[in-house]
């Protein structure tokens, strides 16, 4: 039997069909009220045929306040549960799972959306690699409102059990809220909060504490983790490991490793050609986590070779191979893998020429490719970047107006 096709039980019993998983990637695909449409799901029943053991949704949020991208899907309560029934009854016949990826975005959040940015502390988001805080400068979340907060990421995952989907994943890494109470850049409390790492790494603990609570031993819950913020003074590598041992103690399921946050984007390709070349991105990490954890580990980042997903998994240093962008391309991934129509998977956005537009191209272009896929059509590998990028911002528009 090919590796990636082994079986892998998870802590609380359930089992993964096999190693291959599709990683969360922002679908940008809701509704204008935020609820699941049709071509979300639509796409999900495509991607259900491909073979893959794992199918991680993008970001769903859990308070309408707080929203990351226009067409974020947002669960905050059992307004829109038939369409979540729906949504989740997408790998229904077939030996995938379908987890939710549960996220709140903080100061992440976009400001032409959002009236009001909430995170740890008043710490302005700074992009563009500018040493000045560019973004709007956020309030500080109150304790009453990190309290709030932690109920709502389990209310969420507790909708969601109960719609049918087989998992949640908190979203821990790449600068979001979770992300944000982790790094000591980003967090700067001075109460039980911030300050030490076993206070930044409270609110986390909390999030995990509040889910299991609400959804039971029996329904797998994981976490998407940077393995280091890249960035002076941020979130670094001992602390994630740390993390690791945290939530490992605490139960958790399956560890999702990554790296970066928009400040400086290490899982969208801001690295060196022979770490490329490489294909796992963070596979040095991993390695030292192994020796931390038994916990399955999943690692997303670089996997362009169904040789390296291999040897990967054989390495016995990761247990499940996440795939996002090649998911756009080629939607039936797992399976080409295993019947070896194809070894080979690479991935590359078209550009505009425009510096701070081909920038966004790393997540709004594959955003498309995942809406044509929605809409029954075939991936474009030459779709225009122009159209991505003019279709975008007329969808930002129509959000400032209500269309």
């Amino acid at each position: 039997m090919d590796i990636l096709q082994q079986k892998l039980q998870l802590p609380n019993g359930s089992t993964l069909s096999n190693r291959i998983a599709k990683s969360a990637m922002s679908e940008n695909l809701s509704d204008k009220d935020h609820r699941p449409s049709p071509t979300l799901i639509r796409a999900y029943k495509e991607w259900a045929r491909s073979g893959a053991g794992l199918l991680m949704t993008g970001n769903v949020m859990i308070d309408s306040a707080a929203i990351g991208e226009p067409r974020n899907v947002v669960v905050e309560n059992r307004d829109n549960f038939e369409l979540l029934k729906q949504w989740a009854a997408t790998t229904s016949g077939t030996d995938t799972q379908l987890w939710v990826q549960v996220n709140h975005p903080g100061r992440q959040a976009m400001e032409q959306i959002n009236s009001v940015l909430k995170a740890p502390s008043a710490v302005a988001l700074k992009m563009g690699g500018r040493k000045d805080a560019t973004g709007k400068i956020p309030e500080a979340l109150t304790e009453a409102e990190i309290l709030e907060i932690i109920d709502r990421f389990g209310t969420t995952s507790l909708i969601l059990k109960e719609a049918g989907f087989a998992g949640v994943q908190i979203h821990g890494a790449h600068g979001y809220l979770v992300s944000q109470f982790l790094s000591p850049n980003a967090n700067v409390r001075t109460d039980k909060w911030g300050g030490s790492p076993e206070n930044r790494s409270r609110f986390v603990v909390e999030v995990y504490r509040k889910i299991r609570a609400m959804v039971g031993d029996d329904f797998p819950i994981g976490i998407k983790l940077n393995s280091a913020d890249f960035q002076k003074g941020g979130f670094s590598e001992e602390e994630s490991m740390e993390v690791v041992k945290i939530l490992s103690r605490e139960g958790i399921d399956l560890i999702e490793i990554s790296g970066g946050t928009y400040e400086a984007p290490a899982m969208m390709g801001a690295r060196k050609a022979s770490t490329v070349k490489r294909e796992a991105y963070f596979m040095d990490y991993i390695e030292k986590a192994r020796k931390v954890t038994d916990t399955p580990l999943m690692l997303t980042g670089g996997f362009r070779t169904a040789a390296v997903m291999r040897d990967a998994v054989a390495s016995d240093q990761l247990d499940v191979v996440g795939i996002a962008r090649p998911f756009t391309i080629y939607p039936n991934i797992g399976n080409d893998i295993f019947e070896g129509n194809r070894a080979e998977f690479p991935t590359d956005t078209t550009k505009t020429g425009v510096k701070a537009i081909d920038g966004f191209m790393n997540i709004i272009w594959y955003e498309a490719q995942i809406k044509r896929i929605g809409q029954g059509k075939a991936p474009a590998p030459q779709l225009s970047a122009w159209t991505v990028f003019l279709k975008y911002f007329w969808l930002i528009i129509k959000h400032k107006i209500g269309i």
